[in-house]
């Protein structure tokens, strides 16, 4: 089983593009190796579960347990590359539930809620594995990145819920102007009317006279 395992863990390298001089492959050729991955991790995930049955000692025990997180964050990476989003947030959880603390699905994790568009979540876990490991670049980088990019779609929601409130006032002033002119010009009739009916029973009470 040792040497299985250590075969469909070693199959990693199959998701990352091979180049042939300066050109990458295909994106379909990519996207076989990737599907390729998840079904080799698959199995190595189903090796590791139907081990759980058989007395282990200590030591065994979390060997096999070291592999199933490996498995899982490799399986989590090929998800991600294929953008099986939730796929992905599942195996980043199951990672995180035996290890609250792994920078690997951590880092996965936040990028998958990124892709998701719960930037703020995404920050906060990104902020967690960047307080586990300060120095790691990659993850300075994607949590730069991920700020810049929230601000970004705040500024903008900010400028649409003003123009649309700006909207709103304009319509109602309008509406406002016009039934205050349409009030006016009908008191104003009304006062004409009444003022000639006036002048003209004045003539005619004169005209008797």
């Amino acid at each position: 089983m040792g040497q299985i395992l250590s075969y469909l863990l070693d199959s990693r390298s199959w998701i990352w593009p091979t180049r042939r001089g300066n050109v990458e492959t295909s994106t379909i050729s990519n996207q076989i190796m990737y599907v390729f991955a998840i079904n080799s991790y698959d199995i190595a995930l189903k090796i590791v579960n139907s081990s759980s049955k058989v007395d282990f000692t200590p030591e065994e025990e979390s060997e096999l347990l070291d592999v199933k997180m490996k498995c899982l964050n490799n399986l989590a990476a090929s998800q991600l590359k294929l953008d099986h989003f939730e796929a992905a947030l599942k195996s980043c959880n199951m990672v995180l539930e035996q290890q609250p603390e792994n920078i690997k699905a951590l880092f996965r994790k936040g990028k998958v809620l990124a892709q998701q568009g719960e930037y703020s979540e995404a920050i906060a876990i990104l902020r967690k594995a960047l307080k586990l490991e300060p120095s790691n670049k990659t993850i300075h980088a994607e949590l730069s990145k991920l700020v810049k990019k929230h601000a970004d779609q705040k500024n903008v929601e900010t400028a649409m819920y003003k123009k649309m409130l700006g909207n709103v006032a304009s319509s109602t002033t309008k509406s406002s102007s016009k039934t205050s002119w349409s009030i006016s010009w009908k008191w104003l009739f009304g006062a004409t009317a009444i003022a000639i009916g006036g002048v003209a029973l004045s003539v005619v009470i004169a005209a008797r006279n």
